[in-house]
C-alpha cells in the first residue's frame, strides 16, 4: 500500500474516533463515505472496515473510561446480550434487506432521538436507598464529584438495543447512534456515562459483525490495519476532551451530530452519496 494512503488512513482515523469517543458513537458515520467516495470501496467493504475502525475505537477509549469509572460495566454488558444478537443477524441480512429503506429508517430513528434530547431535560432519577431497579453511581469526570443515579426501563432498554445491533451492523455505522440517546432519554442514565458505556458497548457490537464480514471475504485487512491505528491513536484524543466537557451542553452537540448523521444517511440512501 502506498505511504500516502496509509497517512490518510490514519488520518481519517484519528479524526472520525475522536469525534466518536466524545459522544461514544465509534466513528463509523465519517468512516462509510469517505471510504467508498474518496477511495472507492464497495459499501460492504466499506462497512468491514468502519466496524474494525469502531472496534479500535472502543478499545482505546474503554481502557480510559473504566478505568475512571465513568462507564457503567455491569449496565452495557447486560444491553450488549441482545446488541450483539442483532448485530450478528444484521451482518447475515445486509445481503438480502433493501438497504436503502433501513437507512431511511435508521435516519427517521436518529432525527427522533436528537428531537427528544433538545426538547427533554435531563432527567435522573436517583434511588439513595438501593431499593427498587438498578442503582449506580458515577465520579464526574469535570468537578470529582460522586452522583448518584438510577437505571429505568430495562427490559423496554433490551428490545431496542437488538434493533440497535441490527441497524449497526448492517450499515456500518454503529450502534452507539441509538444506544446513547436510548440510555440517556428512556432508562434516564446520565449523558457522560451512556456516552462513556456506549464506548466500550460499540466494540463488542462491531466485533460481532466484523467476524461475519471477515468470513464473507469483505475484509480489506491493509485498510482496517491502517484506520485501526488511527482510530486507537484518536481514541486517546477524545477521552481527555470529554473530561471537560459539561453534561448539558454535550446533550446538545450530541443532538446536533445525530441531525447531521441523518442528513448523511438520507443522502446516502437517495444515492446521492
Amino acid at each position: 500500500m502506498d505511504p500516502l494512503l496509509i497517512l490518510a488512513l490514519i488520518a481519517i482515523g484519528v479524526g472520525a474516533s475522536i469525534i466518536g469517543t466524545i459522544f461514544g458513537i465509534g466513528g463509523g458515520i465519517i468512516f462509510i463515505p469517505v471510504l467508498t467516495l474518496l477511495f472507492g470501496l464497495s459499501a460492504n467493504e466499506a462497512i468491514a472496515v468502519s466496524l474494525v475502525g469502531i472496534i479500535a475505537t472502543s478499545t482505546g477509549a474503554a481502557s480510559v473510561y473504566v478505568k475512571n469509572k465513568s462507564s457503567n460495566i455491569r449496565l452495557g454488558l447486560l444491553l450488549e446480550i441482545t446488541t450483539s444478537v442483532g448485530a450478528m443477524a444484521g451482518a447475515v441480512l445486509a445481503a438480502y434487506v433493501a438497504n436503502h429503506i433501513l437507512l431511511c429508517i435508521f435516519a427517521c430513528v436518529l432525527i427522533y432521538s436528537a428531537a427528544n434530547m433538545i426538547f427533554r431535560k435531563e432527567k435522573i432519577i436517583e434511588n439513595s436507598d438501593g431499593e427498587g431497579g438498578m442503582n449506580f453511581t458515577y465520579t464526574d469526570s469535570k468537578d470529582q464529584t460522586v452522583k448518584k443515579y438510577n437505571v429505568m426501563n430495562v427490559k423496554g432498554g433490551l428490545l431496542v438495543c437488538t434493533g440497535a445491533g441490527i441497524l449497526s451492523s448492517m450499515t456500518g455505522v454503529g450502534g452507539g447512534a441509538i444506544k446513547v440517546p436510548l440510555m440517556n432519554v428512556y432508562m434516564h442514565v446520565p449523558i457522560k456515562v451512556a456516552s462513556a458505556t456506549s464506548s466500550y458497548m460499540i466494540g463488542i457490537t462491531a466485533f460481532s459483525g466484523a467476524i461475519i464480514y471477515f468470513i464473507h471475504g469483505d475484509l480489506l485487512l491493509d485498510y482496517a490495519a491502517a484506520i485501526a491505528v488511527g482510530a486507537l491513536l484518536g481514541s486517546m484524543i477524545g477521552t481527555r476532551i470529554a473530561k471537560k466537557l459539561d453534561a448539558e451542553p454535550m446533550r446538545k452537540y450530541f443532538s446536533i451530530l445525530l441531525l447531521a448523521i441523518s442528513v448523511i444517511i438520507f443522502l446516502e440512501a437517495g444515492g446521492i452519496l
